[in-house]
């Protein structure tokens, strides 16, 4: 059976589900397709298990893009809460408030070693590496060599499972970008006096140290969720448990033929004028007929799973962090998200706890294969280890397993991503990527969306009037204020291209 749509979406996440939304509401058809059999969402679905929900990752809901915002409260319009935003490194035994406090900081690292790093800093602020191209080097340059070692390089190369000299600066330079331990000390300082004042309205804040963000109520997946519920009454189509198994282009026509496998084995053919694919790159390069040249290029690009034991826990402990990041190296869990402190909703009983322990990993490694019930055993043991919960007290968990939730950024992604890039943009200038692993890019929530907000006008206009990929690559596009992504795209010279 075949089926036609003006525009076909690869993946319901927020790049995909934001792309529909957008061209529905302007009368469009529109089609997604969807691999999960169940949620729609993807890394930002929430998950349900006897009542407690889980959100995959955390995804606070911070914007410097009012347009974002606005489209937040127009899908999901009564359903956020204002949640402070707090989180704490534990390293060695001792707890460390993130973003940091000075004082703070100084007890805990002990006058010696505060003066070892204070050295290592002002020697790497006179001896900087000259365009630093590793995540070693670039932090080395902010924060010198003797915090990089207490603070990044442990957790660093568990969230990625190789060599901080072996991942691009441009990881780093995205993620905690207009942040060094001078502006971190200056911030800690007025934190630990309480001097801190609120930002006024326009002035750049640093996104890693914003004090609290906006949340749906039981959860991310509240968000996507009616935004699916949106597009189906605005006329477009959702569908669930749709692999994408191929997908050619006639360049006469302009029209596209893709196939779609379901868990049943059945398959069913979509044609469309255009396609806006979220899917991994690697995937959606590798599904083109005939195949690009570029495919080589497309499947050396690398990316990094997690999964989630969630501990259910009947205890009287309690701590109001969104989520601690496990800088120790004696355990593998890396990340702690505490549900309840990111909405009471989230644990309906209120004699329980319940923690989400993140593990990074590879598909098919020893943790990713390891079965459920070793992995609760070994979250428990570490919880108790750290000394959050007592693992006695633990009465039920659940296990998620997130697959290519990061696109790994090593000392060839850069290129190999260009080379795809240009390929397809040359040869299918209809075929549109968005998000965070159809871009390759680590974006945000946020960014994913901006991607999709900004290609359901180029597609609207029929010409490529926006450069998406300019989302979230530099400093001014995304810090600069509330409007900063509007306002950069507004100040581009971009020439219009025609895509027909």
């Amino acid at each position: 059976m075949s089926h036609h749509t003006e525009t076909l979406v690869i993946g319901a996440g927020p790049a995909g589900l934001t792309a529909a939304y957008l061209l529905s509401k302007q009368g469009r058809s529109v089609t997604v397709l969807e691999r999960d059999p169940a949620q729609v969402g993807g890394i930002s679905r929430t998950v349900s298990h006897n009542g407690y929900l889980f959100d995959i990752g955390g995804h606070r809901f911070f914007s410097k893009s009012q347009a974002v915002v606005d489209l937040w409260d127009e899908i999901l319009p009564n359903d956020f809460i204002e949640r402070p935003r707090l989180s704490r490194i534990y390293y060695r035994g001792r707890y460390y408030a993130y973003p940091l406090k000075a004082f703070e900081a100084l007890r805990n690292l002990g006058l010696l070693t505060s003066a070892a790093c204070m050295a290592s800093y002002f020697y790497a602020r006179l001896r900087p590496v000259r365009e630093p191209k590793t995540f070693h080097a670039w932090v080395r340059n902010q924060f010198g060599e003797r915090l990089f070692s207490i603070f990044f390089k442990t957790y660093t190369e568990k969230v990625w499972g190789m060599s901080c000299d072996a991942i691009s600066a441009d990881w780093a330079a995205q993620r905690i970008k207009g942040l060094d331990l001078g502006s971190a000390i200056r911030d800690g300082i007025k934190r630990s006096l309480g001097l801190r004042k609120r930002a006024r309205a326009g002035a750049p804040v640093i996104k890693t140290l914003i004090e609290s963000f906006r949340y749906p109520r039981r959860g991310p997946g509240m968000m996507w969720e009616a935004a699916a519920a949106k597009i189906r009454g605005q006329g477009g189509k959702v569908l669930l448990d749709r692999g994408v198994d191929s997908l050619s282009f006639d360049a006469g026509t302009g029209i596209w033929t893709v196939a779609a496998r379901r868990a049943d084995g059945s398959r069913e053919t979509f044609t469309a004028r255009n396609v806006v694919s979220s899917a991994p790159v690697r995937e959606l390069v590798d599904s083109i007929r005939p195949r690009p040249l570029s495919t080589f290029n497309a499947r050396s690009l690398q990316y990094r799973d997690f999964l989630t034991v969630a501990l259910i826990a009947k205890s009287q402990k309690n701590f109001p962090d969104n989520w601690i990041y496990i800088h120790d190296p004696s355990v593998q869990v890396g990340r702690v998200q505490n549900f309840r402190s990111w909405s009471p909703e989230m644990v309906p009983d209120a004699d329980h706890t319940c923690l989400g322990l993140e593990y990074f990993c590879f598909e098919g490694d020893g943790l990713w294969s390891a079965s459920d019930d070793e992995l609760v055993a070994l979250a428990k043991r570490e919880i108790g280890q750290i000394g959050l919960i007592d693992p006695a007290e633990v009465v039920d968990a659940c296990v998620v397993r997130q697959a290519k939730a990061y696109p790994v950024y090593d000392e060839e992604y850069a290129g190999h991503v260009a080379t795809v890039r240009r390929e397809l943009e040359r040869d299918f200038p209809t075929l549109h990527l968005v998000g965070r692993n159809g871009m390759h890019k680590y974006n945000n929530q946020d960014h994913a969306m901006m991607t999709a907000m900004l290609t359901v006008e180029n597609i609207l206009c029929g010409q490529r009037r926006h450069d998406v990929w300019r989302v979230n690559e530099d400093a001014e596009y995304t810090e600069a204020g509330l409007s900063g992504a509007e306002a950069a795209l507004g100040s581009e010279r971009l020439v219009p291209r025609k895509v027909a």
